[in-house]
């Protein structure tokens, strides 16, 4: 017993020294906080882009020879209402011709009942998926919330359309099966005549009193917020928010942020850094090393809301949604890869379908994705790289998304306890070779191959 007090004793001082942790409203202070390592252990999420844009759920697409953010269906209202939009001319178009000019996006309201919504069958389609986590649009930049939002009056799901709480059912759902969930939320509103008058008000009054209220009503796993690039962080008191988050709110321990608080915050202050079809602020994702834990974000298809002007050539298969994943984690990131549900509460099959394969071949691989970590030995990736590497512990794992014809030589590794082809019951043969380890691809019949898509061999006591 003597001996243990002392252990006691420190473990109720380290306890206790943790809980007094407090963070102040300094930049400086907020990321000194470590993100949740939950996150970087999941690796793999789903997004949701779901709101009254889903009415019309269209955009032009890359055959009208647009670029990528002018793609994006959910950006329906501004695009329509903006002349000097060189998209403009094309959704005008539209709407005038399919809902006539005297029909508003206001009007859309009435018509977003999501009445075949079931949140327990999207919760399967996501725990089915291999996914870890789910982050669904709360509120776009139009400003209607999917929870009955008292800052959002007539503006919200429960006083107009479905009448219900889409964003509480989905979030029970979803940790009903063992998933973390959370919910984007946009800054800034478009239109909201507060915000257009005075953007403190809006801030002070609007803003910060609904993103307090999602928070505690909900008790989100994540908090990741867009619509930044209006305004410095200082102007929408991210900061002051924060601290409230990570020293007072519900979920203060083990809520996970992103990094779009301000206009000069983007890979520089929050938690996890972000990509988005690969974009950043300076360069692409590849070849950038970031400082923190970080996520790409992208359709299925080319928009993040559903578009029905997408078709089967407008989709990535899900031979490449495997490859991206395969990518961003090898990188060190994790993948949060959008569903656009339809109107009335249907995700997409096409994309139940890219979901189910992603979630087959996890069954068979997923140890060689989550928990991983990037290998910091692996050789530079590139846009022709089919070979990839992470590691977990002493075990290092080789992804290959192209079937190796040629025994493949590990560099810096000279040998492993054991060479297996995950899914896989036969033997796989290595032999050291100069400075590495050549491991030769076993003769796979149609019949015992793991996968169709990608091929993962784990190479126990490695490292």
């Amino acid at each position: 017993m003597r001996r243990l007090f002392p252990l006691l004793l420190l473990l109720a001082t380290s306890i206790s020294s943790l809980a007094q942790t407090r963070y102040e409203p300094t930049w400086q202070s907020i990321d000194s906080r470590p993100v949740p390592k939950w996150f970087e252990d999941a690796k793999f999420g789903i997004f949701i882009h779901w709101g009254l844009f889903s009415v019309p759920a269209w955009g032009p697409t890359e055959r009208d020879g647009v670029g990528i953010y002018d793609r994006y269906a959910e950006w329906y209202w501004r695009k329509l209402t903006d002349p000097n939009a060189k998209t403009y001319p094309l959704f005008t178009k539209f709407h005038n011709s399919v809902y006539g000019e005297d029909v508003k996006y206001q009007d859309f309201a009435s018509q977003f009942k999501a009445e075949l919504f079931n949140p327990t069958e999207w919760a399967d389609v996501f725990r089915q998926s291999g996914a870890k986590y789910v982050v669904l649009t709360s509120k776009h930049h139009e400003g209607f919330t999917l929870w009955p939002s008292a800052q959002a009056w007539n503006w919200n799901v429960m006083d107009v359309g479905p009448h219900r709480d889409l964003a509480g059912d989905l979030i029970k759902a979803v940790k009903d099966k063992g998933l973390r969930m959370g919910y984007y939320y946009s800054l800034y509103e478009w239109f909201n005549p507060l915000y257009q008058a005075d953007v403190n008000a809006y801030v002070d009054n609007h803003m910060i009193p609904q993103m307090k209220d999602l928070v505690t009503r909900y008790k989100p796993d994540i908090l990741w917020t867009d619509g930044e690039w209006d305004h410095p962080s200082d102007v929408w008191r991210s900061t002051q928010f924060l601290s409230w988050l990570y020293n007072d709110s519900p979920i203060k321990n083990d809520v996970v942020i992103n990094d779009r608080w301000g206009k000069e915050t983007r890979g520089k202050h929050g938690g996890f850094f972000t990509t988005e079809y690969d974009l950043v602020h300076e360069g692409t994702s590849e070849g950038v090393k970031f400082a923190r834990p970080w996520e790409e974000c992208r359709g299925i298809g080319g928009s993040f809301g559903f578009n029905r002007k997408e078709n089967l050539a407008d989709y990535s298969t899900s031979k490449q949604l495997i490859d991206v994943l395969i990518d961003k984690v090898a990188r060190g990131g994790n993948l949060l890869l959008n569903i656009g549900p339809t109107a009335d509460g249907r995700i997409p099959v096409i994309m139940q379908q890219r979901l189910k394969d992603i979630g087959d071949w996890l069954s068979v691989n997923g140890e060689a994705i989550y928990e991983t970590r990037e290998w910091d030995k692996a050789p530079a990736i590139g846009k022709s790289t089919t070979t990839y590497f992470t590691r977990k512990g002493n075990d290092l794992y080789l992804l290959c998304t192209k079937w190796p014809e040629q025994p493949v030589v590990i560099s810096g590794v000279r040998k492993a306890g054991k060479v297996t082809l995950l899914g896989y019951k036969g033997a796989v043969t290595t032999a050291a070779r100069g400075n590495g380890l050549s491991i030769t691809p076993p003769a796979v019949s149609p019949s015992a191959n793991p996968s169709q898509y990608a091929w993962v061999f784990k190479l126990e006591g490695a490292l």
